[in-house]
């Protein structure tokens, strides 16, 4: 293979995963209505632990206990992210749900850096957050509510890739999915009285069964084929296009038509987000969320 076809493909696999995830979210928000957002929280990483314990078997390399108790944190983490994500879609608009959760990455990032530059990135994200601040009557269609539920996933989100590291190093490879396993635990008490609905229509049950593949399955093996051929900073840049992806996609499958000062806001995360990533050393990891 051409050094040209070894970086394209894993760019190709990348901007897959992205619109893979983005418009199987999008379809997921079609089943709200139906069996509300817990649920579809549920179904969704429940799905996804069904394939990855399938994939992966982790019953083959079981954690120590000590490791044990550092993958189920992190899967509750990772269950508490979700859940919020999908409590947030509920009532503001995907992209805009999307650029606010991409500021707990961003924060992580931006704390741990230590050159000046990147108080520039620490501005476009101040300056992004700023305009999506509902102001009164000015912003009566986004509600507060949501936006305080993706800054709760921002918050899990950040919190995930610190759990996320630490169980990854002392997990190994039954790590994700005996974190998607508790992040299922962790849905269930809230999702499970609407689920039922789901199980009783074969075509339901195949709608959820693909939001699953397209949110969770197809992204999550394009992300790992494309983190063993590029290097992080380039992965981190291009995950960058994710809120506007997401905003497109909510355009076109749910309609969400944003302002103009809303596109602005996504604008000015995606710089910082990009911004950040491209001044990342080589070898610090990339915040990559398995379901978020």
């Amino acid at each position: 293979m051409s050094a040209s076809h070894r970086t394209t493909l894993p760019i190709l696999a990348v901007l897959g995963s992205i619109t893979s995830l983005c418009f199987g979210t999008s379809l997921a928000k079609h089943l709200f209505p139906v069996i509300g957002a817990p649920a579809t929280t549920l179904l969704r990483v429940g799905f996804a632990a069904l394939l990855m314990f399938a994939v992966q078997r982790p019953w083959r390399a079981w954690p120590a206990p000590r490791a044990l108790a550092l993958v189920v944190g992190y899967g509750v983490v990772l269950g508490a992210m979700n859940l919020s994500f999908y409590l947030a879609l509920r009532t503001i608009p995907f992209g805009i749900a999307v650029a606010i959760e991409f500021t707990g990455p961003l924060a992580v990032a931006l704390l741990s850096s230590r050159r000046a530059l990147d108080f520039v990135w620490i501005v476009f994200a101040i300056a992004g957050l700023s305009l999506l601040v509902p102001r009164g009557s000015l912003d009566a269609a986004l509600d507060p509510v949501g936006v305080g539920w993706a800054l709760l996933a921002a918050l899990c989100w950040a919190l995930y890739i610190v759990a996320g590291q630490r169980a990854g190093q002392a997990g190994g490879r039954a790590t994700v999915p005996l974190g998607l396993l508790v992040a299922t635990l962790v849905a269930l008490p809230f999702g499970v009285g609407q689920v039922g609905a789901v199980f009783g229509s074969p075509a339901l049950l195949a709608f959820a069964a693909g939001v699953a593949l397209l949110s969770s399955a197809i992204p999550y093996s394009l992300e790992i084929y494309a983190l063993k051929h590029l290097p992080r900073q380039t992965f981190g840049i291009l995950l960058s296009l994710e809120p506007a992806v997401a905003a497109l996609a909510g355009w076109l499958l749910l309609s969400e038509a944003l302002s103009s000062r809303q596109w602005l806001a996504i604008g000015c995360i995606m710089v910082a987000s990009a911004g950040a990533a491209l001044a990342a050393r080589r070898g610090k990891p990339v915040a990559v969320p398995v379901d978020g």
